[in-house]
């Protein structure tokens, strides 16, 4: 089950989805004494990074954690961890503690069970916010790429997977669907008329490895509250 929320501006999105953020991370706190977030890359979330980093929650008791990355290091201009510590880690979230998928000096994959490892430790996640891409990629799950069969197996054990694009820059590493659809609460953080369409094209599509978003939207385990403007 899918529910859309339509903003007509960006402000009131953010307004929004900071306070929806920040009351699963509190809920998730006052059962649980933590509570794990994990984001996405990109252009979209800097603006929402940003908003969070001075909401006033007890930021020492959560997790900050990627979706994905590209397997570079973390000084790299093309780095979500660094994209994350310079917008989301600071301000009052500076008291946040993070969990990074790059290992230095470790071939991506060679490295999938160690960042798998790494993973479990806040395991299960709370939030995971998603972006799309113009071609329904969410997260490093890329169309018609040859892992997406092992990335989509609900039988692995592994969270997190090795993927190399073939449209895209950078090898990569990524949750697996099983990974992504294990968080108590997926969000999908989409702007723009050209996302809108992507979007309900990937609701009716039954082919997930042409439209792997379609692997998330229409799965039978949990919702995802989708957030546009």
């Amino acid at each position: 089950m899918n529910s859309l929320k339509f903003f007509s501006s960006k402000e009131q999105l953010l307004e929004e989805l900071c306070f929806h953020i920040s009351q699963i991370l509190e809920e998730g706190i006052n059962q649980n004494g933590s509570a794990s977030l994990l984001v996405s890359g990109g252009s979209t979330p800097k603006p929402l990074f940003e908003k969070l980093s001075i909401i006033d929650i007890s930021w020492e008791k959560v997790t900050i954690a990627l979706v994905d990355e590209r397997w570079v290091p973390n000084t790299n201009k093309d780095s979500n961890e660094l994209l994350v510590k310079e917008n989301l880690l600071q301000n009052k979230a500076s008291k946040a503690k993070f969990v990074g998928m790059y290992i230095e000096n470790k071939d991506v994959d060679k490295a999938q069970s160690e960042v798998s490892k790494k993973y479990k430790t806040i395991y299960p996640f709370d939030i995971v916010v998603l972006g799309m891409g113009n071609d329904s990629h969410t997260a490093s799950l890329f169309p018609n790429n040859k892992k997406l069969k092992e990335a989509y197996d609900l039988e692995n054990e592994n969270l997190c997977i090795s993927i190399t694009p073939d449209t895209a820059p950078y090898k990569r590493m990524s949750l697996t669907l099983g990974g992504i659809l294990s968080a108590k609460n997926i969000i999908l953080h989409i702007e723009g008329e050209e996302k809108l369409k992507v979007y309900e094209e990937a609701l009716k599509s039954n082919d997930i490895f042409k439209t792997p978003i379609s692997a998330v939207l229409n799965n039978k385990k949990t919702d995802v509250e989708v957030y546009h403007t």
